[in-house]
């Protein structure tokens, strides 16, 4: 089990990619959080396989969203800790 932690730029608050994301995670089967950043940015940190996070930021990307436009999104590996049990979306 491995960790990342990402940032992500572009159009990705005030449109439901939060949820989005969320939605991502359960498709993947990845744990941690997804949470908006006071710069504009969306801060999306997952523990899981190496596959299922790498799934899990392919879809992220949201390529067919009309709305979201992900411009960027910086990935930083870590280790995993295990203090995730599920996917939430934080405030």
């Amino acid at each position: 089990m491995e960790r990342i932690t990402a940032i992500v730029r572009g159009r990705v608050q005030g449109v439901g990619y939060r949820h989005f994301v969320e939605t991502c995670a359960h498709a993947t089967g990845v744990h941690g959080y997804v949470k908006n950043l006071q710069d504009g940015s969306v801060e999306m940190v997952a523990e899981s396989s190496p596959a299922s996070l790498a799934d899990f930021v392919r879809l992220a990307h949201a390529r067919d969203d009309e709305v979201i436009q992900v411009e960027h999104i910086a990935v930083t590996p870590g280790q995993a800790t295990g203090e995730y049990h599920g996917f939430r979306v934080e405030w």
